[in-house]
């Protein structure tokens, strides 16, 4: 897992790096960071934590997520000591935020700001239903995930309009 997240870092930075040129160090920063914001999350969401789990019988399957808002995750997770909601909700923050500063410099942000808003929504919805399908992973869909990462997503954004208005990359040319 540490791996991807590594070389998908290495990747970005390459991205960032070829970027710079034409849209200046912020913007292509923001822009590689979101990107590699999206591979880690789909890293740390759909590799098991604890290496192959082996199968999962048939019958010990889930067939539909969870719809009981607190859901069936345990209190604590396996990187940090604390409540998975928190976990769930705060790895979605730095995309929310890149996200906004990824587009900021274009009029048409404030058209692509929702639709990327409503993209980290899919994306969230996305890896529930990945972890759902592929039993294989240990991990379970549940609902309660899809609005912890929303509300993630959401801060981040707030936070990524600040950030947009103190560092104004439609200045940068």
């Amino acid at each position: 897992m540490l791996f991807l997240v590594a070389v998908s870092g290495l990747v970005c930075a390459l991205l960032a790096w070829g970027l710079k040129p034409r849209l200046g160090w912020l913007t292509a920063g923001s822009i590689a960071g979101f990107v590699w914001c999206v591979a880690v999350l789909a890293t740390i969401t759909l590799i098991p934590a604890n290496g192959a789990p082996g199968v999962v019988a048939a019958e010990g399957r889930l067939t539909t997520c969870s719809w009981d808002i607190g859901g069936p995750a345990p209190e604590g997770f396996w990187i940090f000591a604390g409540g998975q909601r928190m976990l769930n909700t705060l790895v979605f923050v730095p995309a929310g935020a890149l996200l906004v500063l990824a587009v900021a410099r274009w009029r048409a942000a404030w058209v692509l700001v929702p639709l990327g808003f409503a993209a980290l929504v899919g994306l969230s919805i996305g890896i529930e239903a990945t972890q759902l399908a592929l039993a294989r992973i240990d991990r379970a869909c549940d609902v309660t995930d899809v609005i912890d990462n929303a509300t993630g997503a959401a801060i981040g954004v707030g936070i990524g309009v600040v950030l947009a208005l103190a560092l104004q990359p439609w200045r940068r040319r």
